[in-house]
């Protein structure tokens, strides 16, 4: 089968969609597939990352979004589309929501080749950095601002703003993010529990749950010690540095933990736009002893990193599935994070670890501490993390996508052969871009 995927974010951009993505094609070459990948322009140096046998990358030119210059706004190029579609695919999968998805959409339905949508991330994600608080500078002057009064306004800022009930970008995305997603044959879910987020939110199409995965091959961990006397407790984030993954929750609730915990460290691992506001706060906090940020490291050495850690720490809220998150309870490593979105599905309260509320730092403290002060409780949820990740193999993941591509090119989903929906003999197809 021939597949064009449209995506807004590929390698060597490193986020859990261009991992995901770059993995599931590989490993679906490896089974006679071929693929070619339209996505955003890096630099002449950098394009070729992420492709190899079987698959072919086209590049679209981009800007940059002012708020997060890493994310690459691609511009309308109708000579790659047709570039792309020439190919004659059977399949045509978009990986975004986002303008690349958009002209993904276009394409399919131009070219009368059927559509697969995974949806990837929620948009509370894309609608915080179009949000007025971002827009109108408002959260560099929450910087500026010191002591509690920074802390109390930054967190209720970041509450208005991810909600998709009181925020107009976040209502006007999912607005069209949903009409997007209707018009593939079917959607995939990393998880269930993502699933259900998206029947609530108005998606009409069929939706199959297909997990991320992980290479095992790569990510094999054993049960971890508990940290003891000679061992102090080592606290570890991983993932991108940007705002709405609420990294300076984690510092706030590091500091109520070395209250307890004096000798405790917390390692930072990654890179985004929020990581020198990071290193500011870390350093009003007085941390600078014992956090210590390492900035980007390449994904080939983390499957040695995690296990020198005795528990992982996240306060994000807007996780489809959390491939660091993954690869942390692979590694047999404990977790603390926050009931929201597919967090539940990996971080099982009272079994691997706990869930705290959103931006509650106090609640996020008390359960890591609660965990490695426990030597019997240690060792239990370990061994669970380790049982709960190996259901996660990416090999399996990539049978099921490979039934879905299948049964989606061979009209299975359409109307009359399953779930209602818009895509109706006769419609018209839509102009580029089609909102």
């Amino acid at each position: 089968m021939k597949i064009v995927v449209f995506t807004d974010t590929y390698l060597p951009k490193i986020d859990g969609v261009g991992i995901s993505t770059e993995q599931f094609c590989r490993l679906l070459v490896e089974k006679g597939h071929e693929f070619i990948i339209c996505a955003p322009e890096y630099g002449p140096d950098l394009d070729a990352a992420g492709i190899g046998p079987g698959m072919r990358g086209i590049r679209f030119p981009n800007r940059p979004l002012p708020s997060y210059p890493e994310v690459k706004v691609a511009g309308l190029s109708l000579r790659r589309i047709r570039e792309a579609m020439s190919w004659k695919p059977d399949l045509v999968h978009i990986q975004t929501p986002g303008l690349m998805g958009q002209y993904g959409i276009a394409a399919a339905r131009l070219y009368s080749v059927p559509v697969v949508g995974t949806y990837h991330t929620m948009v509370n994600e894309v609608g915080m950095y179009i949000s007025p608080y971002r827009l109108l500078k408002l959260d560099r002057l929450v910087e500026k601002v010191k002591g509690t009064f920074s802390r109390e306004l930054s967190t209720e800022l970041r509450k208005a703003e991810k909600s998709p009930r009181k925020s107009l970008s976040n209502r006007i995305i999912l607005r069209i993010t949903n009409e997007l997603y209707n018009r593939c044959e079917v959607v995939i879910s990393p998880t269930e529990l993502i699933a259900n987020e998206l029947r609530g939110a108005g998606v009409r199409r069929p939706l199959e749950v297909v997990s991320n995965g992980l290479d095992f091959t790569q990510f094999h961990g054993e049960e971890l010690m508990p940290p003891d006397e000679g061992d102090p407790p080592r606290y570890l984030h991983v993932g991108r540095l940007s705002f709405e993954k609420n990294v300076d929750i984690v510092l706030w609730a590091f500091v109520r933990i070395l209250r307890d915990q004096p000798r405790a460290t917390l390692d930072v691992v990654g890179d985004g736009p929020a990581l020198e506001s990071l290193r500011a706060e870390a350093q009003r906090l007085g941390l600078t002893e014992s956090v210590r940020f390492h900035g980007f490291v390449d994904r080939a050495t983390l499957p040695g990193v995690y296990p020198r850690y005795h528990c992982f720490l996240t306060a994000s809220t807007m996780e489809t599935q959390g491939l660091v998150v993954l690869e942390a309870l692979a590694s047999g490593l404990p977790a603390v994070g926050v009931d929201a979105y597919a967090l539940p599905e990996l971080i099982r309260h009272g079994e691997n670890g706990y869930l705290a509320r959103p931006f509650d730092d106090e609640a996020i403290a008390r359960w890591a501490l609660d965990i490695t002060s426990d030597a019997e409780r240690y060792r239990s949820f370990s061994r669970r993390s380790l049982e709960l990740a190996a259901g996660h193999d990416v090999h399996h993941s990539a049978t099921l996508l490979e039934s879905i591509y299948n049964r989606a090119a061979a009209g299975d989903f359409r109307p009359g052969r399953g779930q209602p929906g818009p895509n109706l003999p006769g419609e018209e197809p839509p102009e580029f871009p089609i909102f």
